[in-house]
């Protein structure tokens, strides 16, 4: 239960007379009705008020719960009086002149006290003090915002209405009861909604004895640092729900890279043989003209290697796992082409819908460079996605990869998905960040990425961790 949910719950409990008990001595809300009558009459008579068409009594279909004894059921029109505002020009001097704006206030912070326009308003139009204001025109009244006027007398805007109790006792008791109430659901028009008094002095109130209404409000001030500290831990364990799935994710994926996802197999040999068959490989695609050579890449020091690898495993570069690591194809996308044209905007949550990529025209002789094929892992070099990975899978649709993304072709001697967990870990981000460049937008390239670190099992310890991750990383997503 959210916080405003449980103040709300409490609410409901304090004008159902359930909150606090109820106590003879302390008379009726049929007593303290008569006396509000009497003031409110000698309100018209001095000409504070204007008369109100009566409203129609209270039906037995309209009251919607049972309420103490000592309470009774009225309309607002009974105990309180509303007035719409205007607009009036703005002086050095006269009252406050308050607008909806001026009730952005925290929702504990009810008095209005950020204004400083005044203006020369009216007589009958000032609004005095101990009275509720809020919107009565536009998008605003859906916030439910009810400010208190508590300071000085003002004057509000047309956009803004207020509510004054006609014995200010009873404001402490309204204001409870009146916060309760969702004003968006009464509000008419459609382009532009609007509540008008004929929608709230029907509205029906549970009023309790006067004495009631004061140990009502000293309760649900009581409780309110409780509630206070309620949403305080509440908003402290939703943002720990919401970031504990991925969390747990980036530790079962370190734990991984780290050789402590699964046990170690001395059957299944070492990743320094493994790596002896890499170079074996890309020297073979060298010889046959398959891959370029590039320059070797610098040795791996004891100062560079962030922590301990089980003695079966290898630091490696990224570089030479891979027989290329290069930058996509330059062109526009079109509605039509003879290559499917994928752009970092088109991998959303590691998945690529194909039939909405673009087309482009490609080349011939650019195709064997720029062609994706199965295997393939594709990075975000530059922008608010950097880093982003995403591997080559059941490819139907001939294609080719835009310039803003990075290929890494990993060599047949290394599992593709391992590689892609490697990239998604913490020890990944951790170098990306630090080999990341640009000052204006970072970026990372192509000679970054091949130096990265990459600790290496074997390959059937390989083949087991992304069985394993296949298991348990789906568990996070709850």
């Amino acid at each position: 239960m959210k916080a405003q949910d449980l103040k709300n719950s409490i609410l409901q409990l304090a004008i159902q007379g359930k909150l606090v008990g109820q106590r003879e001595e302390e008379g009726t809300a049929r007593e303290l009705l008569k006396k509000i009558d009497a003031e409110k009459q000698a309100l018209l008579k001095a000409g504070k008020i204007k008369k109100q068409k009566a409203l129609p009594g209270i039906t037995e279909d309209e009251i919607p719960f049972e309420i103490p004894e000592s309470w009774e059921w009225v309309r607002l029109i009974d105990i309180a009086y509303l007035n719409s505002g205007g607009q009036y020009k703005e002086t050095n001097e006269g009252f406050l002149y308050i607008k909806v704006a001026d009730m952005n206030l925290d929702e504990n912070k009810m008095q209005i006290i950020t204004s400083s326009r005044k203006a020369q308003c009216p007589q009958n139009s000032i609004i005095s003090t101990g009275s509720i204001i809020f919107p009565k025109r536009g998008g605003a009244i859906s916030t439910n915002k009810k400010r208190l006027v508590l300071k000085e007398e003002i004057c509000i805007d047309s956009n803004t209405m207020s509510l004054t109790v006609i014995n200010e006792l009873l404001l402490p008791y309204i204001n409870l009861w009146f916060g309760s109430k969702d004003l968006g659901k009464l509000a008419t028009g459609t382009s532009v909604p609007q509540i008008n008094n004929q929608d709230i002095y029907p509205l029906l109130v549970p009023l309790p004895p006067l004495a009631e209404q004061k140990r009502i409000v000293a309760k649900i001030e009581t409780l309110m640092p409780f509630i206070d500290q309620y949403d305080a831990a509440y908003t402290e364990v939703e943002a720990l729900n919401k970031k504990f799935p991925e969390e747990l994710k980036k530790s079962i994926l370190q734990y991984a890279i780290q050789g402590k996802l699964v046990k170690q197999r001395k059957e299944e040999g070492t990743a320094e043989v493994l790596y002896q068959q890499i170079q074996a490989e890309k020297q073979k695609l060298i010889k046959e003209g398959k891959i370029k050579k590039t320059k070797a890449l610098p040795a791996i020091t004891e100062d560079e290697i962030p922590f301990d690898i089980p003695e079966s495993w290898k630091w490696v570069r990224l570089g030479d796992l891979s027989k290329n690591i290069h930058y996509g194809y330059t062109t526009s996308a079109k509605e039509v082409g003879n290559y499917k044209f994928l752009r970092i905007t088109d991998i959303q949550n590691d998945k690529v819908e194909w039939e909405t990529v673009p087309f482009c025209d490609v080349k011939e002789k650019d195709v064997e460079r720029y062609g994706l094929n199965n295997r393939d892992i594709m990075i975000a070099r530059t922008g608010g996605t950097i880093g982003k990975t995403y591997i080559v899978d059941s490819l139907e649709d001939k294609a080719v990869f835009a310039s803003y993304l990075i290929r890494v072709i990993p060599v047949e001697s290394i599992d593709e998905m391992f590689l892609k967990k490697f990239l998604e870990s913490p020890f990944y981000w951790y170098q990306l960040k630090i080999g990341s460049m640009g000052t204006g937008q970072p970026n990372v390239n192509a000679t970054t990425l091949s130096k990265l670190l990459v600790p290496v099992p074997p390959l059937k310890e390989q083949r087991r961790i992304i069985e394993e991750l296949e298991k348990i990383l789906p568990y996070t997503d709850y």
